[in-house]
């Protein structure tokens, strides 16, 4: 039986550390990081929950419950294509985009596609038009800030403020990489996943603050409705809950199985992370001093994507090897 370990971590290290890997950094694990992936999948031992529709190559998905909008974003050839929450098997509108998306967010009526090849962040609304924001380097993850849009950028080691389409300010210092931005209660964190560390982000200050460790190989994050900020530790089989205020490692709950990607459903206190070594997809109540596993269902192969529609509790999930859009009601 898994056991959560309660935790109260208050291992800070400055962002002003050495940012080259070398010296004395409690944040670095070895001395040249790679970043983890999600795990490969083997051939699924049994038929995926739900039903299944067809799509290519899935590399990020969001679901937006306000415009009932599914946004799947596919690479062969790179486009986003915007299902109905109401009728996922009709036809999506297929929105071309200049390069691979990575992560896709809900900025209110649009969504946000990052497409770090591109040094692009491109703007779609819900009825499919696009308007992109260019990105000195490699702009791995955005998400809207009331009128200000927050762009982590992976090789610049920093998160860029736009706002009307400007860069206003750029925080940086202490980070490897920057591959995720979560704004979560009154905090914003930045995921670093070379360094696998998250870390405090005063986006009215531009600076980067202190870092906490995060497992042995983070790789996504999201934020649920207490303030925390989850995160998948793909390397080291875990389930990380954050504080932001004040900041700390709350929990770390083994998730065996290759855990990887992750989605919350604020209307029922799920989050949803997606086993690839097992092509598996499980439910667990946060709401608790640690994780309650509610759902665990089969999935497509490679499992890498996930998200949850929150007005019905429908859990989406994207295959990375072309094998459909899994949908599941729990």
């Amino acid at each position: 039986m898994a056991v959560a370990l309660p935790v109260a971590c208050t291992l800070l290290v400055s962002a002003c550390a050495s940012d080259t890997g070398k010296g004395d950094d409690a944040l670095q694990i070895v001395a040249n990081p790679v970043a983890a992936t999600a795990a490969l999948s083997p051939t699924p031992a049994a038929p995926p929950a739900g039903t299944v529709l067809p799509a290519g190559h899935v590399t990020a998905m969001a679901a937006d419950p306000a415009s009932r909008v599914l946004a799947v974003a596919v690479d062969e050839p790179p486009a986003v294509l915007l299902y109905k929450l109401a009728d996922p098997a009709a036809a999506p509108v297929r929105v071309d985009v200049a390069g691979v998306v990575e992560q896709l967010s809900v900025a209110g009526d649009r969504l946000l596609a990052s497409i770090p090849g591109k040094g692009q962040v491109a703007s779609i609304s819900v009825a499919g038009a696009v308007s992109e924001l260019g990105v000195p380097g490699q702009p791995a993850g955005a998400i809207a800030d009331g009128a200000r849009t927050l762009v982590a950028v992976r090789d610049r080691k920093a998160v860029d403020v736009y706002q009307d389409g400007k860069l206003v300010k750029s925080a940086a210092g202490g980070l490897y990489s920057a591959d995720e931005v979560v704004h979560s209660g009154a905090g914003t964190v930045v995921l670093d996943r070379l360094r696998t560390a998250v870390f405090l982000v005063d986006v009215d200050g531009g600076t980067v603050g202190e870092g906490l460790r995060a497992g042995d190989g983070a790789t996504n994050a999201v934020a649920d409705s207490f303030g925390r900020v989850l995160v998948t530790d793909s390397r080291g089989g875990a389930l990380l809950a954050f504080s932001t205020d004040p900041f700390l490692l709350r929990q770390l709950y083994p998730v065996p199985g290759g855990v990887y990607g992750i989605a919350y459903d604020a209307s029922r206190n799920l989050a949803w992370v997606t086993l690839t070594g097992l092509n598996e997809v499980v439910g667990f109540d946060v709401r608790g001093g640690e994780p309650v596993e509610k759902y665990r269902f089969p999935t497509v192969r490679q499992p890498n994507s996930v998200t949850v529609d929150e007005q019905t509790g429908k859990v989406y999930v994207g295959s990375a090897t072309g094998e459909g859009i899994q949908v599941i009601q729990p």
